[in-house]
């Protein structure tokens, strides 16, 4: 229907005007009537499902109808003891809450991530042009379309400047159309065809203009086919994909081991019901179907923690990879530097007729309100709209002299702009842009062209970007085929240096890269020398290291690309299909890269990179979508702290692996070689039920809240072809679990020995549960745990605490200690149950210093042999 109406009556039917937009009042009052403008999303699971969901697993239910049989036995024998059962069924019942706890977290957590990067959009609202949250738009806003963002709504188009926007989203059209304000369309036209609307979720890939909403939300052309864009489920992390696979091959030997135990205890004529307990209860205790879900929250507090020092992680895996990249390609504009534009320099005949056409030729808007000049847009068009101003050049009294009938917009390609304007009659055409470029384009001489270069580079080498402006008079406007020829036979004008000093932090962040095993690469589309000028400045390009232009990219081959990319530190005056270039020459020679960008062109090279990293500030909805994590501040320190943190949550993940499966297998080796002995069994179903309950989650997840060690950033990258258990964990992870295993059968032994059965699995009990709780602090660091402190992990400190309370006070409470079927013991029970618990400590830690002077012996015989 909008599409057929004139641009007039489209503003008349929702009552808004083009220049004025709404008033607040008005917003507030469509609000109310068509809601917010987004569209809905997947019902989520309610609290009742996620519940239901924890018993999904094969192990629980087998454990709940082991507890029914055990009941129906005990029922039909006569016994009326109901309590094994009872209490095995509310600890997994427990279990169930905590695992329903633990999933909203981390729901919650990744919830309140989508809300930090909320899709933008620039609207007129009383007079004024305002950035509001795109969800906030009502119909009848007045809204600003630019390159490199998404249409956030559907829209009539007011003004169109050579915009196109790709629309593949709702007709599967890759080709971006070239829209048309002015056109009104048939009542028959296709989608595709309406070329005076832009809808709701594709793309400004080109140009720009002015529209009025017409539909929002679930009234939009989207909205209507909303199940084309509902969002698809957090993908698993590769940590998470190889977890899942060792669980299962711990499941099926844990299975196999508790099978075994069973037929062991039938064997020696152990009660069957009691066995069968047992081996099932120490199959859900030991098998870590809880590994995936407790890296999960892991990485969601981490992400949590990242997000609040501006790294905003849109896919979980991202963080993964920020440990193990090597290479960071950087852009120079806003990142390294602080993009804060500041004219220092203008070389020209007559500077005034320089900075005026400079001012003349952007995209910047003075708003003036109460006296006071805002200018907005881009910052180098801010900076030569400020420096208009030191001459008392405003642009908009230039416009109201010449006004802008035209444009051709700045692409990366061309690295120009040209405006036109009506001037007595005729029109001006001005021209802006890279000077290596603009100069060809100008009538100059070779002597004239080569001082120019000269004076360029000069200012260049100063760390000064450099825009060339130059200008010509034409009789008519050319057709809109014939306008990119306006760009030749130009009369230059002048020079215009600025500076863009390098952000504070930066050079120390280099270093500390290069400390850490990563190489930075500066890429911009800057002159080569203002590239090296900065480079050198923040030590990325080394006296051995080589910087090249994208023209001299375009004689190498990708394969000797590959081969001597190694040898460059700065890639200057490059496209974005240079960008993909370079990300793939690192990455083919054996490198993980993290890659910037902020441009709608930028796309490809981030999704090419392993982590594509976009701008919060100055990024486009396009680059923010296409990136792994977006920068919140466009600074470069913080990818740096971002890969800190990355290192540290890989380094507290493998930590808590390395803790549980250690535990798991100290609760098997306990139980299977207590029957292997000929003992009875050690522990019942019950009391391993309760020790992986007390002594299992709340420490691995206290472990994934552990600071970064001292040394993190000291270390090389993580090697993504590695497993998880490389570098020895796996055997350190088994000799550990046998460790706890033998430790518990010793204070098992002893009381088994000398105080009878009872007193022997309560102090098997009590030793399992603190053993275990007192090996978390093994796991801290491969340092001695004296060395590095105790107690810089509160959280740490905390469950060990609770766990030690909660282990202890269920054998000295007389109705707990009944339950689980413990008996009190006496002070010298106390004193072996807790000296065996202690052993961990001392074995770890002479392990530990053996393994620093292997390491110091291999060290010195390297630099000996060299």
């Amino acid at each position: 229907m909008w599409e057929t109406l004139r641009k007039e009556e489209v503003l008349q039917k929702l009552r808004t005007k083009q220049g004025v937009g709404l008033t607040q009042r008005e917003v507030q009052v469509r609000k109310q009537k068509y809601g917010n403008n987004k569209l809905q999303e997947k019902k989520k699971e309610t609290l009742i499902i996620k519940f239901i969901k924890q018993f999904n697993d094969f192990m629980i239910i087998i454990l709940i109808v082991a507890s029914i049989l055990s009941a129906i036995t005990s029922y039909f024998q006569g016994e009326n003891d109901y309590v094994d059962s009872i209490i095995i069924i509310a600890i997994v019942v427990f279990n169930a809450l905590m695992g329903v706890i633990q999933e909203a977290k981390a729901e919650k957590s990744i919830e309140a991530l989508k809300q930090m990067t909320p899709p933008m959009a620039k609207v007129v609202r009383d007079g004024r042009i305002q950035e509001i949250h795109a969800e906030d738009l009502v119909p009848g806003d007045i809204v600003e379309l630019e390159a490199g963002t998404y249409v956030p709504a559907d829209c009539r188009l007011l003004e169109s400047h050579n915009l196109k926007i790709e629309e593949s989203s709702l007709t599967g059209e890759t080709e971006p159309v070239l829209k048309n304000a002015d056109i009104v369309a048939q009542n028959d036209e296709t989608l595709g065809d309406m070329l005076n609307m832009a809808f709701m979720a594709s793309i400004v890939v080109n140009g720009h203009g002015k529209a009025v909403v017409t539909e929002t939300g679930m009234n939009t052309k989207v909205g209507k086919i909303a199940n084309m864009i509902m969002e698809d489920e957090t993908p698993e992390t590769p940590i998470q994909k190889k977890l899942a696979q060792v669980g299962k091959i711990l499941g099926i030997v844990c299975l196999a081991i508790c099978a075994l135990i069973f037929f062991i205890g039938m064997i020696k004529h152990i009660d069957p019901i009691e066995m069968f307990m047992t081996s099932v209860g120490l199959a859900v205790a030991a098998i870590p179907e809880g590994l995936p879900a407790i890296v999960t929250i892991m990485l969601s507090i981490g992400v949590s923690k990242m997000a609040k020092n501006n790294s905003i992680i849109r896919k979980l895996p991202a963080v993964e990879t920020l440990g193990c990249s090597n290479v960071i390609c950087s852009d120079k504009t806003g990142t390294l530097t602080q993009n804060k534009m500041t004219v220092v320099e203008v070389k020209a005949k007559d500077t005034l007729l320089a900075s005026k056409f400079a001012t003349m030729c952007t995209d910047s808007n003075i708003i003036e309100h109460n006296g006071i000049k805002n200018i907005s847009g881009e910052p180098t068009e801010i900076a030569l709209v400020q420096n208009g101003l030191k001459y008392n050049l405003n642009k908009n009294d230039l416009y109201r002299e010449m006004p802008r009938v035209a444009e051709i917009p700045f692409d990366s390609n061309r690295k120009m702009m040209t405006t036109i304007h009506k001037y007595r009659g005729k029109y001006l055409v001005i021209t802006k842009g890279a000077p290596d470029i603009l100069l060809n384009k100008c009538n100059l001489t070779s002597i004239e062209k080569r001082r120019l270069e000269k004076e360029n580079q000069q200012m260049a080498e100063k760390a000064l970007r450099v825009i060339a402006v130059s200008y010509k008079k034409i009789d008519s406007l050319p057709r809109s085929s014939e306008m990119n020829l306006l760009e030749n036979g130009l009369n230059f004008v002048g020079l215009i240096g600025m500076i863009d000093p390098p952000r504070d932090g930066v050079k120390e962040a280099v270093r500390t890269c290069k400390k850490a095993g990563i190489k930075t690469v500066m890429i911009t589309g800057d002159h080569i020398a203002t590239a090296k000028a900065i480079a050198k400045e923040l030590n990325i390009l080394a006296p051995h290291d080589k910087a090249i232009t994208g023209k001299e990219l375009d004689q190498i081959s990708q394969e000797q690309l590959v081969k001597e990319i190694k040898e460059y530190s700065v890639f200057a005056r490059v496209t974005p299909e240079h960008k993909v270039r370079i990300v793939k020459a690192w990455q083919n020679a054996g490198n993980v890269v993290a890659m910037t960008g902020d441009g709608v062109n930028d796309s490809p090279a981030l999704k090419c990179a392993d982590i594509g990293i976009a701008m919060g500030k100055n990024g486009t909805d396009v680059a923010k979508n296409a990136s792994d994590m977006i920068l919140a501040d466009d600074n470069f320190v913080t990818i740096v702290k971002a890969v800190k943190q990355g290192r540290n949550i890989y380094d507290n993940i493998k930590k808590a692996i390395h803790f549980l499966i250690a535990t798991n297998i100290g609760e098997i080796v306990t139980v299977f070689m207590g029957l292997v002995l000929g003992l009875k069994s050690p522990l019942l179903a019950i009391q391993l039920l309760w020790i992986n309950l007390v002594t299992d989650s709340l420490p691995a997840i206290a472990i994934g809240l552990e600071p970064p060690e001292k040394d993190i950033m000291k270390r090389p990258p993580v090697d993504n072809k590695k497993g998880i258990f490389a570098d020895g964990l796996w055997n350190k992870i088994v000799v550990e679990g046998i460790m706890l295993g033998i430790l518990t059968l010793i204070a098992f032994g002893i009381g088994n020995k000398f105080y009878g059965l009872e007193v022997a699995r309560t102090m098997a009990f009590v030793s399992l549960g603190l053993l275990e709780l007192i090996h978390s602090f093994n796991i801290k660091s491969e340092q001695s745990i004296f060395k590095i402190g105790l107690f810089e992990n509160k959280y740490l400190i905390g469950s060990f605490v609770l766990g030690t309370i909660v282990q202890t006070s269920v054998v000295l409470i007389p109705a707990l200690a009944d339950v689980f079927k413990l008996v009190p013991l006496t002070q010298t029970q106390w004193l072996i149950t807790i000296g065996i618990s202690l052993f961990p400590i001392v074995i770890v830690e002479l392990q530990k210093k053996f393994t620093s002077m292997n390491l110091i012996k291999i060290i010195y015989m390297r630099k000996q042999e060299v």
